[in-house]
């Protein structure tokens, strides 16, 4: 084994030889990227440790270096947002008690693709637990947690087994840790097949005065770093700069070391033990003395020196101090393990004795697992300088601010030659058959052997839960610890991206990720005040894969923009790529809304028989991404292209209309069309519906076209206040039928299904 403190002369050595010592050292810079380090950041040879530390915080994962300049489009503030994308989560407002206390929503957006794709189960488990961490270390009580999922062909067995490892673990830490899964979403495609992605959106709620930041508070020098959980081993090394690489299948293996492993119990553990600190420091009013931080990717390293550089601040850690479940780790190892379930507080001195009593006598980590504990392992420093000692010897040395920089570039881009011509689709002889085919595709049918795994109701605040409507919804203030006043707010919460619309076109599959996600919220009767993005994409080395990438931020930031819709959190996740294919663009949306009496909460589903339909949005030519064309295994040109304006009226209107409580179901119009809408609306309580769909298109188009809007479910009596406010709302409407006590599905005297066979 190398010592630590050994430096690298890499301006000693040729390029290739560059690439050989890293291969050796299995560190993942560039020689471009030694060099930089070495001759204008360093202006010295770096050590091993530094050389780990750059390639894990200067990884696309840590540092955002193709993609920081491009995120600045989106719109991060407004009178909501408390805290916007700085931190380990943002935070909206989302209720105001009698004595103008401020509450807010923790929101965190995460991915965790490549773990995943190589180990399942643990992958999407540690997923989960990575999320988790970032909303809680913000003081937060963690509320719900949502899974937009993207897998391969159905068809291929590796697609199979990796579906069902990550449901698993996502199932297998969830549940036990007491978070309810509320929302998510499912997508399979041919592009994931050897890069599948793991989404997941993690909610917390806390009163705004009661947010712990991750940085160093004021006047911090001399404050201890805590770091706590359970001890450091050699899992997760390296999983940040992982994460940053192409996957190769004959690397698989030895990419294994990579990923961490999960411990639910312990997390379970941690959280109650959080819970209660936090509450002791609230009264002892030195929640703003403190700073707490997940240890996620970088493990020790970037946890503490961006806890120290956010605050202004430079660190030393001592790696001597630090809790170890191996002997003979490396320091590297022991600095830039990811090992799981573990967090690190910033404390004053006299604040640390309490905070390891805490947690090492009141909640007697080691008795949860082995070796699990509080432990002081360094302190802040005034002069911005970031110290590691090992043994007695210092082997890392720079300033925190030109670590926590990382690298930039700015990356060329090209437009691929991409040619979606709109297929010669011929009118179906049999649309009781093709509509059979739409409901029955991977990418319509129920999604109950998914979310069925999962605990939707524990917490007890469930109000709309996977199944029953186009967002989770969920009442976070029910526990007694909140003011009566607020047991009514409901929070809404959705994810959403078509991965075809954004292989056609990754500016408007983006905007129509943004639109859908709100169209999902409003479909609940909340109103969209916040969102979130994991933006997935390929290799942004190759012009092609960057390209999308800027198209997709474009996208995301136009719509949100328009709709007002403020980004306050998200991931991005790079290098999507196995075996020289990437992934199809996939800018993931999670958005929050509010709902100030959950009362109103609406389903998807009939709720009885003569009530009338109608139909909000106009019917378009839009079915080059849709299941229609996915039938006859081609892609065509004609996206859906929404016009905001148009949007922003249609959910204003709905809004209100379920808020004046004449709206008895509604539901979004996405994949498969009107025709698969009203198919998911009738099935839950076996109310079926007679409907007529008219305009200048072909049937076919006016079915199972793909175009936005909603489908609202009127008591007869309400039908011309509706017709009039929607006219009013400029929004388009029209009457297109009613629901049935014969359980049949029939439309436009082409399909006619009975609900059973359905």
């Amino acid at each position: 084994m190398k010592s630590a403190s050994e430096t690298i002369d890499f301006i000693a050595l040729s390029p290739e030889d560059i690439k050989k010592k890293l291969r050796e050292l299995c560190i993942a810079l560039t020689p471009d990227e030694a060099i930089k380090i070495q001759k204008e950041i360093l202006k010295r040879p770096p050590s091993i440790p530094e050389c780990i530390l750059w390639s894990i915080q200067g990884s696309e994962h840590s540092s955002y270096k193709s993609s920081r300049e491009h995120l600045k489009q989106f719109v991060t503030n407004g009178d909501a947002v408390i805290l916007g994308p700085s931190e380990d989560a943002g935070i909206v407002a989302i209720a105001i008690d009698k004595q103008g206390h401020r509450y807010g929503i923790v929101v965190s957006h995460e991915s965790h693709n490549h773990p995943s794709q190589i180990v399942p189960y643990e992958g999407a488990a540690t997923g989960i637990g990575g999320n988790v961490r970032d909303v809680s270390c913000m003081g937060a009580k963690v509320i719900a947690n949502a899974d937009p999922l993207r897998f391969g062909d159905l068809q291929k067995n590796t697609s199979i087994q990796i579906h069902d490892g990550v449901v698993s673990g996502i199932a297998g830490y969830s549940n036990p840790i007491g978070v309810p899964t509320i929302a998510g979403d499912v997508y399979y495609d041919e592009t994931y097949n050897g890069n599948c992605l793991v989404n997941v959106v993690s909610l917390g709620v806390l009163r705004e005065d009661e947010i712990i930041h991750s940085k160093a508070p004021k006047n911090a020098v001399g404050y201890h770093f805590i770091l706590v959980g359970k001890p450091t081993d050699n899992s997760g090394f390296g999983g940040a700069s992982f994460a940053s690489l192409t996957l190769k299948h004959e690397e698989k293996e030895q990419n294994r070391g990579a990923i961490q492993e999960p411990n639910a119990f312990l997390k379970r553990h941690l959280l109650k033990a959080h819970y209660a600190l936090f509450k002791i420091l609230k009264e002892k009013d030195l929640i703003s003395k403190v700073g707490f931080k997940d240890l996620g990717a970088g493990g020790i390293a970037c946890a503490s020196v961006e806890l120290a550089e956010s605050g202004g601040y430079g660190a030393e850690v001592n790696l001597d101090l630090v809790p170890l479940g191996m002997e003979n780790l490396h320091p590297a190892v022991i600095l830039c393990s990811e090992t799981q379930e573990r967090y690190m507080w910033v404390a004053p001195p006299d604040v640390a004795p309490l905070i390891l009593e805490h947690y090492n006598t009141t909640f007697d980590l080691s008795h949860i697992a082995a070796g699990a504990k509080a432990a002081i392992i360094g302190k802040i420093r005034e002069d911005g300088e970031y110290i590691v000692t090992a043994g007695g010897n210092e082997i890392v040395h720079a300033p925190a601010s030109l670590i926590t920089k990382g690298l930039v570039y700015q990356r060329p881009t090209e437009q691929p030659i991409r040619s979606f011509l709109e297929p010669d689709i011929k009118e179906p002889k049999n649309y009781h058959e093709t509509f059979k085919k739409i409901i029955a595709h991977e990418n319509v049918a129920c999604r109950a052997p998914v979310y069925e795994k999962y605990d939707k109701q524990v917490q007890g605040g469930t109000i709309i839960e996977p199944g029953d409507g186009d967002a989770g919804v969920i009442a976070p203030f029910l526990d007694e610890r909140y003011p009566e006043e607020l047991r009514h707010i409901g929070v809404a919460l959705t994810v959403d991206q078509n991965p075809r619309y954004c292989r056609i076109d990754p500016y408007w599959g983006a905007v129509n990720a943004i639109v859908e996600a709100a169209h999902n919220i409003a479909a609940v009767g909340a109103t969209p005040i916040a969102a979130t993005d994991c933006l997935n994409f390929g290799n942004p080395e190759k012009p092609e894969q960057m390209w999308d990438f800027v198209e997709g931020v474009r996208g995301v930031a136009n719509a949100a923009k328009h709709l007002g819709i403020p980004i306050i959190s998200g991931n991005v996740s790079l290098y999507n790529e196995s075996n020289g294919k990437p992934i199809a663009p996939s800018p993931i949306i999670s958005c929050i809304g509010k709902m100030n009496n959950v009362a109103h909460a609406t389903t998807m589903h009939f709720k009885k028989s003569n009530s009338l339909l109608f139909l909000l949005g106009e019917r378009k030519d839009e079915c080059g991404g849709s299941v229609y064309y996915a039938l006859s295994g081609v892609l065509g040109s004609r996206i859906p292209k929404p016009d905001m304006s148009e949007v922003e009226h249609r959910i204003s209107a709905l809004h209100e209309l379920i808020q004046n409580g004449v709206v008895l179901a509604a539901h979004d119009i996405s994949d498969g069309g009107v025709a698969v809408t009203l198919a998911e609306m009738s099935f839950q309580n076996e109310i079926g519906c007679d409907v007529l769909i008219e305009g200048k298109l072909r049937p076919d188009k006016l079915l199972f076209s793909e175009s936005g809007g909603f489908v609202i479910e009127i008591p007869e009596e309400h039908a011309q206040a509706v017709i009039s406010q929607l006219r009013n709302a400029h929004t388009p409407c029209s009457y297109i039928g009613t629901t049935t006590k014969e359980k049949r599905l029939r439309m436009n005297g082409l399909i006619d299904v009975g609900l059973e066979e359905a």
